[in-house]
């Protein structure tokens, strides 16, 4: 190795460092905040302090209800990944499976929805949703955990995700389960599912970190305070008029552990998901 090349290689590692340190300072600051006083907070103080059972305390047992939101995110999470899953892939398993004359039509209209945004979408599934209240399917309506799950369960990004991946799924293992009898949904449930787990990881991945972060169409459509989620409690506590920075460093991290553990424990699911890879 010359003794360019060995330069090359040493700047890279000095850049690659740098911007590592970049990317985690804000999350060390985060941990380090949740030890420390408002006071030293703001102060800029870089060590770890005496405070987080303080703040843990204040936390948990304030007025806005932080538990009561932890599992609100938790439910309409949970339930949003898995059903966005089963249809999102059923939609996609369809589309590149089946043969029609409109199949590339309806497809490229769905595609088409994606440069809609949501925020044209808001006073339409309001006012759709407003209109439930008062009627035998008021628990669909505003203020309820399906009004925030079923915007989500079946999104154009995954449908044309899945589709690109069974693109790549052998066509010969479908044939060859047609043959032995298997109906076609025992195909998309025991033949297709088991075989792109990677996929469906990644998939898993995105939209879980999705639905947990929401927070515009919650905001509007979650009316009452034991519906809140995550996000909306750490709005309300960074509007306070003299805000508890040590409290809410607490609830930032405790509300970043639960996406951070999903990619961490499938981040290779993850990886090889995104490149599209078959078992």
């Amino acid at each position: 190795m010359t003794i360019k090349e060995k330069g090359l290689k040493i700047g890279k590692y000095v850049l690659l460092t740098f911007l590592a340190v970049i990317s985690i300072f804000p999350f060390v600051f985060m941990i380090m905040g949740m030890t420390n006083s408002t006071q030293n907070i703001v102060a800029g103080k870089m060590e770890f302090g005496d405070q987080l059972l303080v703040n843990l305390t204040n936390l948990f047992n304030n007025d806005l209800g932080f538990a009561q939101a932890l599992k609100n995110s938790a439910i309409i999470a949970l339930i949003t990944t898995v059903l966005a899953l089963l249809i999102s892939s059923a939609a996609g398993y369809g589309f590149e499976i089946y043969k029609s004359k409109a199949r590339n039509k309806v497809f490229n209209i769905l595609l088409l929805s994606m440069m809609v945004p949501f925020a044209a979408l808001m006073i339409p599934l309001f006012q759709m949703f407003s209109k439930l209240s008062g009627t035998p399917l008021e628990w669909m309506g505003i203020n309820t955990f399906f009004s925030v799950i079923v915007i989500s369960v079946a999104t154009a990004f995954l449908i044309f995700f899945f589709r690109q991946n069974v693109k790549s799924f052998p066509k010969d293992m479908i044939e060859a389960a047609r043959v032995d009898g298997v109906s076609e949904i025992g195909i998309f449930f025991k033949v297709f599912m088991p075989s792109i787990t990677n996929t469906y990881a990644a998939a898993a991945i995105i939209t879980f970190m999705n639905s947990w972060n929401a927070y515009m169409w919650p905001l509007i459509t979650l009316q009452t305070p034991e519906k809140r989620t995550i996000p909306l409690i750490l709005s309300a506590m960074g509007a306070s008029y003299t805000p508890d920075y040590g409290m809410i460093m607490c609830a930032i991290v405790l509300a970043t552990i639960p996406t951070a553990l999903i990619f961490f424990i499938m981040q290779k699911q993850f990886v090889e998901g995104m490149i599209g890879s078959v078992k």
